[in-house]
Order: C-alpha cells, then sequence, then structure tokens
C-alpha cells in the first residue's frame, strides 16, 4: 500500500511490481461495504443506502458509487474526475436528464469541490442539482499530524498504528489534509514538543524533525488546491456532527518525540476526526454564491456514525427526499 513518491515529477506510484486497482466504480458495492465479507466492521453507505431504496433509488440505476484511491490527493486524479464526469453524464441521460447530486463523505467532500471548481458554469447548473457533504474536511484535521507523527488504526484495534504509519506517510492525501491557512492561527500550537513546538508555518521543520523530506514536497503540491476555499457554485447541503472529543493538540515531553506517543493528547469540539471550525468551513459560502447554502449540524455523531448511525442515515435520506420535492427523484453519485 506504501506509494513511491518522485520529487521531480512530483507524482506518487506503486511500489514496483505492485498494482492497486479500485474496484466497483459505478455501483454501490464498494461503497456500501469495505470488505466483500460484509461483516459489521466493514459498513460504509449500506444504512444510508437501504434508506433511500424505499424512495424510489436503484442500484445502478439512479444510484452509483464513484471510489477512488484515497491514498492520492486531487491533483493527482485527472483520469478518475473524467470518470467521474462521464458517470455524470450517463446518469444524467439515462434517468430523463435529470441533474445529479452528488453526495460525499470525508475526504469525498474536497474531492468533489476541487472537481466542481474546474468544471464550466453552464455544465454545472445543467448536470449538478446540489453537493451535499458529510463530514466534510474543508480545512484539514489536527488528527492528520497525529498520523504523520504516530499512525492511527482509524477503530481497528487488530491494525498496528506504528505499522500503518509507514504506509500513511507516504500519502499526498495526508499531506493535503494538514491543518489549512485561514483555519488555524499561525501562532497556534498544534505540536508541543520539550524542544520546540510546531505550528502551521513550521511544517518543512516538522517534516524534517520526521525524517520525511517527501512529505514536504508533497504539502506544497496540494495546499494550494483550494485556496480561499472558493464556493462551489451549486446549491449545497453541508451536513456533519458535533459534541465528540477531537484532536486539537498534541503534547511530547522530553524524548518523546519523534517516535513515541505523546503524553497528552489535548481534545476540542468535532466529530472524532475532523474538527469544529474545519467542519463549518462550508458555512463560508454564504453571500459568495448565488445558489443556497444549507448547514446542518447532527449532534454527538462522529466522523464514520454519520455514515453508519441509523438516526443519521434517516436524516440523510429524509434530507433527499424533500430535494426531491423539486424534482421526481434525482439521481446520485456517492463519494467516498
Amino acid at each position: 500500500m506504501k506509494l513511491q513518491y518522485n520529487n521531480l515529477t512530483r507524482t506518487s506510484m506503486d511500489n514496483e511490481g505492485v498494482e492497486i486497482r479500485i474496484p466497483g466504480f459505478g455501483n454501490t458495492t464498494t461503497v456500501e461495504w469495505l470488505d466483500p465479507s460484509q461483516r459489521g466492521f466493514s459498513i460504509y453507505f449500506a444504512t444510508i443506502v437501504s434508506h433511500l431504496l424505499p424512495h424510489g433509488y436503484v442500484r445502478g440505476g439512479n444510484l452509483h458509487g464513484a471510489p477512488y484511491d484515497f491514498r492520492k490527493a486531487a491533483n493527482e486524479h485527472g483520469e478518475y474526475f473524467v470518470r467521474v464526469k462521464k458517470l455524470v453524464h450517463d446518469t444524467y441521460s439515462a434517468n430523463g436528464d435529470t441533474p445529479v447530486i452528488l453526495l460525499t463523505h470525508s475526504m469525498g467532500s474536497p474531492m468533489m469541490l476541487y472537481f466542481l471548481l474546474n468544471q464550466s458554469q453552464s455544465w454545472k447548473s445543467k448536470y449538478i442539482r446540489c453537493l451535499t457533504t458529510l463530514a466534510g474536511p474543508w480545512g484539514g484535521t489536527v488528527r492528520a499530524l497525529k498520523i504523520f507523527s504516530v499512525g492511527d488504526d482509524f477503530g481497528a484495534w487488530l491494525l498496528s498504528e506504528k505499522k500503518l504509519m509507514w504506509e500513511q506517510r507516504t500519502s499526498p492525501s495526508l499531506a493535503w489534509l494538514m491543518p489549512q491557512e485561514g483555519f488555524w492561527d499561525p501562532e497556534e500550537i498544534l505540536v508541543e514538543t520539550a524542544i520546540r513546538n510546531y505550528t502551521i508555518k513550521d511544517y518543512a521543520r516538522f517534516f524534517s524533525d520526521l525524517k520525511e523530506p517527501n512529505a514536504m514536497f508533497m504539502r506544497e503540491d496540494t495546499k494550494d488546491l483550494l485556496t480561499g476555499l472558493s464556493p462551489p457554485n451549486v446549491e449545497v447541503f453541508c451536513l456533519h456532527g458535533n459534541g465528540v472529543d477531537t484532536t486539537e493538540k498534541l503534547v511530547y515531553k522530553e524524548g518523546e518525540f519523534p517516535g513515541s506517543d505523546p503524553s497528552v493528547i489535548v481534545k476540542g469540539d468535532g466529530d472524532g476526526t475532523v474538527n469544529w471550525r474545519s467542519l463549518i468551513g462550508c458555512t463560508r459560502w454564504h453571500g459568495r454564491q448565488e445558489q443556497r447554502v444549507h448547514h446542518h449540524v447532527i449532534k454527538g455523531v462522529d466522523h464514520l456514525g454519520i455514515l453508519r448511525d441509523d438516526r443519521a442515515a434517516r436524516e440523510v435520506a429524509l434530507l433527499i427526499k424533500n430535494i426531491n420535492m423539486e424534482l421526481e427523484v434525482d439521481p446520485i453519485v456517492e463519494v467516498v
């Protein structure tokens, strides 16, 4: 799963002899469940899909999935975005020229924002009904710093954080999701150690001290992909949870950094993965685009719970049903 980064071409690639394929593009199988066994631990969009089917949605007809290689940031997904655009065209045509709802989760949200910012307004007005986002990390997350420091098993307790860290550090998408300027104060300490502190201005030193120089190249490649968080200029429904302890700062005692877990992880508000200030980034589009921007908080729901929690899934399905008050059934493309 590790990527090899070429700091001359500024692109990443699989290890020699390894080919990673992303299955299921166009159907919902691999976005409903992350594992073919469909065991509980691998549930993803399945709960939401189960609540959409009674409202006239049909897998492969007007309900499609658009999975992608989550290791890479938007700048390396040119071919993927071509496929997404074709999927939108095909879905629109197959459903009586009905505009499509883009339903996204997590990094899929900035991914689709990047996609929309690179389309003409006439194309968006014709083909896109709205952008509906779940738990979008619009301004990055401090958890990305934690992953670079010690790795993250994302709740899969059978896996080793430290072993995962060596793969995770090679992902340009992780560099893309670092806390962004405009969301964090330049003087705000994000990582505190006995020797020095790190803010958003100190990423170069942070990566150097981790002995990961390529990470800074990846950061430079991705930091301006969504400069200023420009509005998508389509109607937006932005949903996320809150009230869940979320990493705000890492504190290391003498001799702990780098290499060891932080002594203290300071928590703040968010959805357990994305900080509150980043989740509400979509509200910055109010007044910056002609189309409406709707913001809805589901209290106490965490980053994955917004997909898996039955109450949250019902709210998402009800929202889509209400959107359909204007159009009989809006086709959906789900982006993880």
